[in-house]
């Protein structure tokens, strides 16, 4: 048996009006850990949450917990506990009392519940707001609300749904910090889902990437973000050039029309690959001092380093820097060996990874003309 496990998927497979929704799911959860479901709309995700919380039962599969199958039990007798985008407060119920309700309906003393509410709410940071209204609350203050009502029962896992989709961009950020904080303190397992790559990266201890009803790769932020399996990871988590290539021998690799050294070993001798570097591992130098040379078609300052738009044969390759250059400018392009990654070709090869469409956009935008042209 896996160590500290929690939660066990196996074999989950759910389908709607014929149209498959998860193949095939295996996935385990350890106790005090948080895992973060990540993906496009659509992927999921919501469905594997609904299948553990016990709002849906899967068409194959089985849901473990503690070793135990838990198909058939229903959502209040399993140890999990639901935090939604809408927090589901009662308004007509003061802070105080909504943080309450599920404590009543354990049938817990008096005693016992004034404690637990106290501890709650000075856990989330709400200590003296026992008899405000939740409507006079922020969005933050409500979604801290209803994190101490659900943690207050005790779960041994919290399951989130994308709950800081309806808070504006600071308040997100805050409360990525202060949820990752509550998790430690109190260690309870945390399975979250959301669309958002940077609160995966910055709140997870294990980052699952779905797509299409499938998991593509499970590990820590840190592999996610700098071993991606495919395209589409490397697509998702951040932003990257996939260029194609050819793995000629193991740590030599050509692409763009040049040869790279490279440190991935064990590819086929002339295998196509997907060659994929982050825009914030091009280096930019004078122009015929890198093995590539493009023209900057694009030019957008992000406030800690400028954001290119370079044209290489063609490719429209993304670069950052910390360097300024302007529109037309002809520059050269230097990499790393340890600053490119090497993938096996995948479904999602030849779709991804060139910025021409995002120039082009710009570009159009840019153009005061288009829209007459149009009309």
């Amino acid at each position: 048996m896996k160590k500290d496990l929690v939660i066990d998927l196996r074999n989950i497979s759910v389908s709607f009006d014929g149209q498959p929704i998860l193949k095939d799911i295996n996935l385990y959860i350890r106790n005090r850990e948080f895992v973060t479901l990540l993906g496009p709309s659509g992927c999921g995700k919501t469905t594997m949450l609904r299948i553990i919380a016990g709002f849906l039962e899967p068409d194959e599969g089985d849901v473990v917990f503690d070793g135990v199958s838990c198909l058939g039990v229903p959502p209040h007798k399993r140890q999990v506990n639901t935090i939604f985008q809408r927090y589901a407060l009662f308004p007509h119920l003061n802070v105080y009392k909504n943080v309450a309700f599920g404590l009543k309906l354990l049938k817990l003393s008096q005693v016992e519940v004034e404690r637990r509410v106290e501890e709650m709410l000075r856990t989330v940071n709400l200590t003296g707001f026992e008899k405000r209204s939740v409507a006079s609350l922020s969005g933050g203050q409500q979604q801290r609300v209803a994190i101490a009502r659900a943690l207050a029962v005790k779960p041994r896992v919290l399951l989130l749904d994308e709950p800081l989709g309806a808070l504006d961009l600071k308040l997100r950020k805050d409360m990525q910090a202060e949820l990752k904080n509550i998790q430690q303190q109190l260690g309870i397992t945390f399975l979250y889902v959301t669309h958002d790559q940077e609160e995966a990266l910055s709140m997870s201890d294990t980052i699952v990437v779905m797509d299409a009803g499938e998991i593509h790769q499970i590990g820590t932020p840190k592999d996610i973000y700098d071993e991606p399996k495919n395209a589409f990871v490397a697509d998702f988590i951040g932003e990257s050039n996939i260029v194609d290539g050819v793995m000629l021998e193991d740590c030599l690799v050509r692409f763009a029309g040049m040869r790279f050294a490279c440190v991935d070993r064990g590819f086929a001798k002339n295998e196509r690959v997907d060659v994929v570097i982050r825009p914030e591992d091009v280096n930019i130098v004078k122009p015929g001092a890198g093995i590539l040379q493009g023209t900057v078609t694009c030019a957008t300052f992000k406030g800690v380093h400028y954001e290119f738009i370079v044209d290489v044969q063609g490719f429209k390759w993304m670069v950052q820097s910390t360097k300024v250059h302007s529109v037309n400018d002809v520059i050269g392009l230097s990499i790393a060996p340890d600053e490119i990654h090497i993938m096996k070709k995948s479904a999602y090869s030849d779709l991804i990874g060139d910025y021409s469409c995002y120039s082009e956009a710009f570009e159009e935008l840019s153009n005061p003309d288009a829209e007459e042209e149009e009309a």
